[in-house]
């Protein structure tokens, strides 16, 4: 996809499905930004996607998307440095997993603070830039946890909210040709999901009729579409990249030939 002349920017990309969603964009001919919490890490990103720190079309800023003096300084930071911002994915995200009888007040305001405040103060931000491009897209990165699941109130309720706020501004922002869209990712091979037990990603893989799990490319590439000028048409989706998870599960039917 060509993203020539345009203007990403993609929170959490310092790793994971946010640095490969920054490489895809970049790789497309894209200006990029790097966001994250460490100035190591978006300089690390930066040379691992374009060889060296000081490329014209990429840049790298520090930045804690709970804290809206921070998002401010960010947005000012990009007007300053590139002028203009088509593209914005809202990838930042954490986990503070636990049963709900024993989740603290701390672990349940963290994780909506950075997950869906820190989307929606990037929206915020972001929206003035955004409106002046001929081409504007918001991509949020929600999961199929939105839906719920067990030990993950916090998280489930954080990106059950992205998907609220994925369809309102899709229908807020339309009048100015700019679409909103999510995507959902499954059981996807990152950092995070390295971590489970044999046990745990066994149970999951066994549940995924594609029978592996997702990767980062897997995810970066639908983030990439909705992002590309083949996706103009659609917006307030959420687009589930989950190998068919959450495909519904249909009890088998007796065709007329294996009855009786």
């Amino acid at each position: 996809m060509d993203f020539t002349d345009r203007t990403a920017l993609v929170t959490g990309s310092a790793r994971g499905i946010g640095l490969e969603i920054a490489r895809l964009f970049y790789e497309g001919g894209a200006e990029v930004v790097i966001v994250d919490l460490t100035q190591e890490g978006v300089e690390a990103a930066c040379k691992e996607i374009a060889g060296a720190t000081d490329d014209e079309r990429i840049a790298g800023f520090t930045c804690d998307v709970a804290d809206p003096d921070s998002v401010w300084a960010l947005f000012r930071s990009v007007k300053h440095r590139f002028g203009k911002l088509d593209i914005l994915v809202n990838n930042a995200g954490i986990t503070r997993d636990g049963l709900f009888a024993r989740m603290t007040l701390e672990s349940w305001k963290k994780v909506i603070d950075v997950n869906l405040t820190g989307t929606y103060l990037c929206c915020r931000q972001g929206l003035a830039l955004l409106r002046k491009s001929p081409a504007g897209r918001i991509v949020n990165v929600s999961s199929i946890s939105a839906s719920g699941n067990i030990g993950q109130a916090n998280y489930s309720a954080s990106k059950a909210g992205v998907v609220g706020l994925t369809k309102t501004l899709a229908l807020e922002l339309a009048r100015y040709h700019l679409t909103v869209n999510a995507v959902a990712p499954g059981f996807i091979d990152t950092e995070m999901t390295e971590a489970v037990s044999d046990e745990a990603r066994k149970f999951w893989l066994d549940k995924i009729p594609a029978k592996r799990a997702g990767t980062t490319t897997d995810v970066a590439r639908a983030v990439a579409f909705l992002a590309s000028g083949d996706a103009s048409y659609i917006t307030g989706e959420v687009v589930e990249v989950d190998g068919g998870l959450h495909v519904p599960k249909q009890f088998p039917v007796r065709t007329g030939t294996e009855a009786g």
